[in-house]
């Protein structure tokens, strides 16, 4: 007979599987219906036709995007260690390469568990830090679609409660997040009796290091041109592609909301079906027909994806270590309790 964790244990994995099936067959269904009437006869021709230099554009530029991304995570945690920019760079290439080939968006642990193993930052500590970027992330994706509703007409009605969803999502998490990081003595005295849990002591305490540094203030404005240069690939891939090159910053300002909206949401590996599906729902809000918006989706998919893959496997590459080894080690970290180290900077 099974010991009730076992029973647990296997619970949670039955939950998972069906919610990996799940997702898949919702990302198929997407996929299905981008591919219905596009016309891909015509998708050789357009491609023949690409301007390959915007097309060069959009791929150096949604790579160097992540740049930003791991200069970020640096300063971040450096009031509680200083942490190496290049380990940091490394880790956010090597996530994004999980989330392409992995399902629920591993590489969001994984960055974290690399990001803790060549640092010596508990891994509490770097999932923590790695959920502080989110938020910021989350506010200002906030204060863009607010602006995409009030310049882009008929805003699907799914877009905004989606966003009006997230944003309480976040407004919680950010709370929680400011009583560790403001709060630490009453917090600690909260749980002062569970003393099993070392590892929450060690998480508010640098928590309480992050929350009163300048270097929390200055990501979360840094944070910003994170998220607009993110438009610079889309708004180029539209260039390239001459029959939609007459369309302005705001439409592709427009997909960029949406589709970093549709992120926050489990997806198939590589983003496939959905991404499409979103990408022509954001072309068709400017008039864009349908035919041309679904195979437009294709490639702007290919553009943005295809590349992440070659730098992520490069980075993934440089660790030495195979993605499923890596994958398991992160797990079995997540899943373990015993007590993390302390920081250096205690």
């Amino acid at each position: 007979m099974q010991s009730s964790p076992e029973v647990r244990a296997n619970s949670l994995s039955n939950h998972r599987i069906l919610f990996i099936v799940l997702t898949n067959v919702i990302s198929i269904a997407c996929l299905v219906w981008v591919l219905h009437d596009a016309n891909l006869g015509e998708l050789r021709h357009e491609i023949e036709q690409l301007n390959w230099w915007w097309i060069g554009v959009a791929m150096i530029s949604d790579v160097l995007v992540y740049v930003w991304d791991g200069w970020r995570w640096t300063l971040l945690l450096t009031p509680v260690q200083p942490v190496s920019f290049w380990h940091s760079l490394r880790a956010v290439y090597v996530g994004l390469f999980a989330n392409e080939v992995l399902p629920l968006r591993a590489g969001e642990v994984i960055r974290c568990f690399l990001q803790s193993r060549w640092n010596h930052v508990p891994l509490s500590v770097s999932l923590a830090s790695h959920l502080i970027e989110r938020i910021f992330d989350g506010i200002w994706l906030m204060l863009c679609l607010f602006i995409t509703i009030r310049l882009t007409p008929h805003v699907p009605k799914f877009v905004v409660d989606g966003g009006y969803v997230l944003g309480i999502l976040i407004l919680i998490t950010a709370i929680f997040l400011a009583v560790a990081m403001y709060w630490k003595e009453q917090t600690l005295d909260a749980l002062a009796r569970a003393k099993w849990l070392k590892w929450v002591h060690v998480l508010i305490k640098d928590l309480h290091l992050i929350g009163h540094s300048r270097y929390l203030y200055f990501a979360a404005l840094i944070s910003l041109p994170y998220l607009l240069a993110q438009v610079v690939p889309i708004y180029a891939v539209m260039r390239a592609y001459g029959q939609l090159d007459d369309l302005g910053l705001l439409a592709a300002f427009t997909m960029m909301v949406i589709l970093r909206l549709g992120s926050v949401v489990p997806q198939a590996p590589g983003n496939l079906g959905a991404y499409q599906f979103l990408t022509v729902v954001s072309l068709l809000l400017f008039g864009v027909h349908h035919g041309l918006a679904k195979r437009f989706s294709l490639v702007l998919w290919a553009v943005i994806t295809l590349p992440m893959l070659v730098v992520g496997f490069l980075a993934l590459a440089l660790t030495g270590v195979r993605m499923h080894t890596l994958h398991r080690e992160a797990q079995d970290k997540m899943n373990s309790r015993e007590p993390e180290p302390v920081t250096g900077h205690k």
